[in-house]
Parts: structure tokens; sequence; C-alpha cells
């Protein structure tokens, strides 16, 4: 399967929060695109794995994903071995995305630093003949590493690289978030705890900041992006003459 676009998160709802303002615009604009979470968020404090597998299929549907997988690693034990970079090199190999988005590389939550560096390497190593892995069928898979590996922006802030225009976008971005009834805008949390993601108000500060990096790029809304391996490489500015921001 050739796919454009692969993002990673490290939990299931980690890419709705963060970049499926992009994807979905992406996705409109012809692009196929697939998600990969790493673990089935079973140590998140509300929600079961179970309930969080429904949620997400539920967001996929509302951003129109091509596929979405988990690879079931361990939440909160995300390291970077021979084992879990092979699943993730297996995805890769298998999807051959020619863009990959991962987790942020600093973060308030250590699974997102953890998983940003598991996936730089496992990326790279992708690329590497001598590393073996299977795909679906049992053969032996052909190297393969992605063009392009971009970080997307989680909790904590970074001055981003570009900006990505989800004006049109953002609806469906804040549907897919709210797939995860478990998760966010939790006004009765019934005999499971109230977290800081489950308030309410912390969906009004995810809007804040893509209206705050949208109003940075000359757009209403945005997502931050920065781009994992400097400098950028071009051979035209076609992105730069189809773009006309207000700023």
């Amino acid at each position: 399967m050739n796919i454009d676009v692969l993002a990673f998160g490290a939990h299931p709802d980690d890419t709705e929060l963060s970049c499926s303002g992009t994807l979905a615009s992406l996705i409109q604009s012809g692009k196929k695109v697939a998600v990969v979470d790493l673990t089935r968020g079973e140590m998140g404090s509300r929600g079961t794995p179970e309930i969080r597998k429904k949620e997400a299929q539920k967001a996929s549907e509302i951003i129109g994903l091509h596929a979405r997988e988990n690879l079931g690693l361990p939440d909160t034990e995300l390291v970077n071995n021979r084992d879990h970079q092979k699943a993730i090199i297996e995805k890769i190999r298998y999807y051959k995305p020619h863009i990959c988005f991962i987790p942020t590389p600093h973060d308030r939550h250590p699974d997102h630093e953890n998983a940003a560096a598991l996936l730089i390497d496992a990326i790279f190593y992708s690329g590497l003949i001598k590393i073996k892995t299977k795909g679906p069928d049992g053969k032996i898979q052909e190297p393969f590493r992605p063009s392009h590996v971009l970080h997307f922006m989680q909790h904590d802030h970074f001055d981003p690289d570009f900006v990505f225009d989800i004006t049109e976008t953002l609806e469906i971005k804040e549907k897919a978030i709210m797939a995860f009834s478990s998760q966010f805008n939790v006004s009765d949390p019934g005999d499971e705890p109230a977290t800081y993601i489950s308030d309410p108000d912390f969906l009004k500060s995810l809007r804040a900041k893509s209206e705050y990096f949208g109003h940075m790029a000359g757009y209403k809304y945005g997502e931050g992006f920065l781009y994992a391996r400097k400098p950028f490489p071009l051979k035209n500015l076609d992105f730069l003459l189809n773009t006309s921001p207000k700023r």
C-alpha cells in the first residue's frame, strides 16, 4: 500500500489533537493518509483500551483516513529498542509514505518525547537493507525511507518552521477530538477521575492555540510543525506562489 502521509501518535487521540486539521485538508486535496498509534493508551486515567479503540475508529471516519492501526506497544514504557523500532519499520515499509508526521521532540508528557526519539531512529533504520522485517503476507520487506519527517506540536510550545492553514478543517478537527468522549469535554467525570484534559476548558485552549498560530501565519486557524532534518529542501517556490497570507 502506498500512502502519501503516515502520522504516528504515542496514544490514540494524539494525532487528532495535534495535526488532524492538516490531515483532513490533505485528504480533501486527494492525498492518501493513514495513522498508526503506538500504544492503546491503557495507562490513561480515563477510559479503557476497548473504548479508545472505538473512539479512534469514529475519529478516523470523521477525518476520512484511508487506514488506521495500533501497534499495541506498552503505554508509559515506550523505549528505543530494536523490538519497538522493528514494529514501526514494518509499517513504514508497508505504507511507503512520502511524509511522516511524528510527535514533538520536547513535551510535558514523557511518552511524546520518547515516541519522537524512537520514531526518528526507526524511520532512518527503515532504509537499511540489513534490518529484516516481514510484511502482512509473510514476505521479506524491501527497505524504504520516507522523504520528509515533520514534528507536530503537542502541549509545549515551539517556534514552528511552518504553519498549515486549517481554517476550512477546524470543525472536522474538533469533531474528531470530541469523538474521544471518554477523554475530553467531560462535564460530569462520574466514577473516573477528572483530568487536565477532560476539563471542558482544555478544548478552549486548543482552539486558542490554533487561532494564535493561524494569526501568526496570516490565516484564521493553523497547526504548527517542525521540519525534522534541516534545511528544508526546495526545487521551486510553488508553495509560496500558491499562498497569500494576511499579515
